[in-house]
């Protein structure tokens, strides 16, 4: 989400932004991509670019929030009948999309704990869009306290994982375990 709302020809450039902090992030990793690298590359001014986001920080953040909405909601028409096959497939989906790229993997969590107010807004719609893919894969009828229970244990995985204090590859794993424990007697 950039700082503030946009036209459809503002969009285009948030969107070369975006696509140019991806492809820096991917070239040089985190601590080599700045606004004003980012800015260069989708041939933007760095004012330009300042304009929709306010740090790199910022730009991260969105970044992950766009690859999120990539990886799509369909995990309700997984051809499961097991809800908590389909809430190891949302933890599998995310944990594999940080597997897959391990910069951005590398800059998420620092990013997201930023005090930023522009990546708070950000970090509200990726907890969000998390908490929304636990309560399809429950079902119908799904108890609150269950995925606000599945969101706080997945988002405390990443926390962990963004400190390194697992990989991302062993999150995967021993989510799929303490999604089958948390369920559990509840579906």
């Amino acid at each position: 989400m950039p700082r503030q709302g946009v036209s459809a020809r503002q969009a285009e450039t948030v969107a070369r932004l975006v696509e140019a902090a991806e492809a820096e992030l991917r070239d040089r990793g985190g601590e080599g991509v700045s606004v004003r690298s980012v800015a260069r590359r989708a041939g933007v001014s760095s004012g330009t670019a300042y304009t929709y986001f306010a740090s790199k920080g910022h730009l991260f953040a969105e970044l992950f929030q766009r690859h999120l909405g990539g990886l799509g909601g369909d995990v309700d028409q997984l051809d499961s009948d097991d809800p908590v096959v389909r809430v190891q497939a949302v933890t599998d989906k995310v944990t594999g999309l940080l597997i897959e790229f391990p910069a951005l993997a590398d800059v998420v969590t620092p990013a997201l704990l930023g005090a930023d107010p522009d990546v708070a807004r950000v970090r509200l719609l990726i907890g969000a869009d998390i908490m929304e893919r636990f309560e399809r894969a429950v079902g119908p009828g799904a108890d609150p306290i269950l995925v606000e229970a599945l969101t706080q244990c997945f988002l405390g995985g990443l926390l962990s994982a963004g400190m390194g204090l697992t990989t991302y590859a062993q999150l995967a794993s021993r989510m799929r375990q303490m999604v089958a424990t948390i369920m559990r007697g509840n579906v």
